[in-house]
């Protein structure tokens, strides 16, 4: 069964979109949601369970689109009870490109190419900008990506060989995507910001269709390294589908979100009871995909967190390199920081007994310890 999109509606406000046009943010300045045709009986799990193993195997709730892929998705879901008792890692680093940034990209280049477009651009921290480069290469479309000249130095090279045209910035990522929003009319760029444009949730929501099948239901919680929020966002739409699918009922895993003390608008906007985040001013941290100080999609993680009962805490760079070494060295998973950052924030949570000792909890680790070495060597 081919997809069926039924519209485009924005987070927010509701206000619907036509699918088949170039849509970016709501007149209101927030995202939209891909809506789908989506009833039991629309993908059967079995069915899916005989496809190949990507992310494209959920085709019937992905974008209406010829893919372009790589063979993203499917990543291992390791069993780390030696880190807790039972406790997962789901390891994004083994995508194409190295992170979880893959999905997301491969479904927004999709369909950029679907609508015509002959160039791209993304701010980016690092793996955003090397999924772009890489997609875009495979589909003949111009890359326009917009790095902080901080970002590593594996990144910025993984964007140059892929042939894209890197734009060092003085700044923070905010300052990239400033540049962006101000040049892209006059260049005719397909803008792929993080959340700017409705497809790469759709590409970053099979990580949750992929836990379903891979534990054979929900964890009972999920901890997730938080920057722009496209995979927590994701997920959650996912679990959503799937209790549209007849696949689940209304049980959802406590979402976790976990970001630095240098750079922590969402765990400061939870903790203050407050809906939409502030700017977090001079963000600060070695894991290059935290430093994200004002997130468009921020009241929609701040609702799923408090829906799910789920919470928003922070840990220090060197708690999390330090767990990112713990977990390479226990696991055999090489993690970013990022990922070590979901080992330091679940050891917090299960030692203020907010986690039980049989909760089934599951660890994201977003990125390949290999292109952080810089920051894994302090």
């Amino acid at each position: 069964m081919l997809p069926v999109v039924t519209a485009l509606t924005c987070f927010l406000c509701g206000k619907t979109y036509d699918h088949s046009l170039v849509q970016g943010l709501c007149e209101c300045g927030r995202p939209l949601r891909v809506d789908h045709d989506i009833h039991p009986g629309t993908m059967s799990l079995a069915e899916v369970a005989l496809r190949p193993p990507d992310m494209w195997r959920y085709r019937e709730v992905m974008p209406d689109c010829e893919p372009i892929t790589l063979g993203e998705g499917m990543t291992p879901l390791h069993e780390a009870s030696v880190l807790g008792a039972d406790w997962w890692i789901k390891d994004e680093g083994v995508n194409p490109t190295a992170s979880f940034k893959a999905r997301g990209m491969s479904a927004a280049v999709s369909m950029a190419r679907k609508f015509g477009s002959r160039k791209v651009a993304v701010p980016s921290a690092g793996n955003a900008g090397g999924a772009l480069a890489a997609y875009a290469a495979k589909a003949g479309i111009e890359a326009h990506v917009f790095m902080p000249r901080d970002t590593p130095r594996a990144c910025i090279v993984e964007c140059e060989c892929h042939g894209a045209f890197v734009n060092l910035v003085d700044g923070l990522i905010t300052d990239c995507a400033n540049e962006i929003a101000r040049r892209k009319d006059q260049e005719g760029w397909f803008d792929v910001s993080t959340l700017k444009e409705p497809y790469r949730i759709e590409g970053k929501k099979t990580m949750g269709y992929e836990l379903f099948e891979q534990l054979g239901g929900l964890p009972d919680a999920l901890v997730y390294p938080t920057g722009g929020g496209t995979g927590l966002i994701g997920m959650w739409k996912a679990f959503d589908e799937m209790e549209r699918l007849g696949w689940i009922g209304r049980e959802r895993p406590q979402m976790v979100s976990v970001q630095a003390e240098g750079c922590c608008p969402i765990p400061t906007a939870y903790t203050n009871g407050e809906r939409f985040a502030r700017m977090h001013e001079n963000a600060q941290t070695v894991a290059s995909g935290l430093r994200v100080p004002k997130a468009v999609g921020d009241f929609i993680m701040l609702d799923l967190i408090r829906v799910s009962g789920g919470t928003a805490l922070t840990v220090s760079d060197n708690e999390m390199v330090a767990c990112a070494r713990e977990m390479a060295a226990q696991t055999g998973v090489f993690a970013c920081p990022e990922g070590g950052a979901t080992l330091a924030a679940a050891k917090t949570l299960l030692a203020s007994h907010y986690f039980r000792e049989t909760d089934k909890v599951v660890l994201f680790n977003t990125g390949s310890g290999v292109k952080y070495l810089e920051a894994l060597s302090l």
